[in-house]
């Protein structure tokens, strides 16, 4: 993505080339095709709010999640390319508590497991590999396809997902998941 600004509450910068060089583009609102303003992304700097980074326009393909901070290339946001064409925009989380149940069947069925913190390995604590529904009651998530926190990244919101491609996945496996936090936020908040 190329640098983002629009001089607003909230944007996010995306420059064309690696280490915020070359031209860039400043965006503050949802944008579901970003085309036409780059042909690749190689860093991004992120103001303020978490953003939501699609491969491919309309809000589909690979997602990134990103928190406040600089990406100076894209293995920095975990890409597997430098191709973003859509991205969202969602205010911080501010209530404190988060809370997730996990199903191991579609529909809510099967074993369900409760969680209000992060999980490097969703097989060590759920003894299954598959998430089939969820549940998300608070907070915002973000659910990766690999153990500690690798591979594709589903950002979650709270809301029902029935079944796995409600939330954008082409298969059940999910190996962590993490809440999504303002780093430098929490560590603010933490210190006073």
């Amino acid at each position: 993505m190329s640098e983002i600004h629009r001089h607003t509450q909230t944007h996010t910068k995306h420059t064309h080339t690696e280490n915020f060089q070359g031209r860039h583009y400043e965006c503050s609102s949802d944008s579901a095709d970003l085309q036409s303003y780059f042909s690749r992304c190689n860093s991004i700097r992120v103001d303020s709010d978490y953003w939501v980074l699609y491969e491919k326009p309309n809000y589909m393909g690979y997602q990134y999640v990103l928190t406040r901070g600089e990406y100076p290339d894209y293995q920095r946001w975990m890409g597997f390319n430098d191709s973003i064409r859509s991205c969202r925009t969602y205010p911080y989380y501010r209530g404190g508590s988060y809370r997730m149940r996990v199903y191991e069947r579609p529909d809510f069925g099967g074993q369900m497991m409760e969680f209000m913190d992060d999980c490097p390995s969703v097989y060590d604590r759920f003894r299954y590999r598959d998430i089939h529904s969820c549940n998300v009651m608070d907070g915002y998530w973000t659910m990766y396809e690999q153990p500690n926190y690798r591979g594709r990244q589903y950002f979650m919101r709270p809301g029902e997902y029935r079944r796995f491609s409600d939330w954008g996945a082409s298969s059940s496996t999910i190996g962590s998941f993490r809440r999504v936090i303002d780093l430098l936020e929490y560590c603010t908040s933490s210190i006073t």
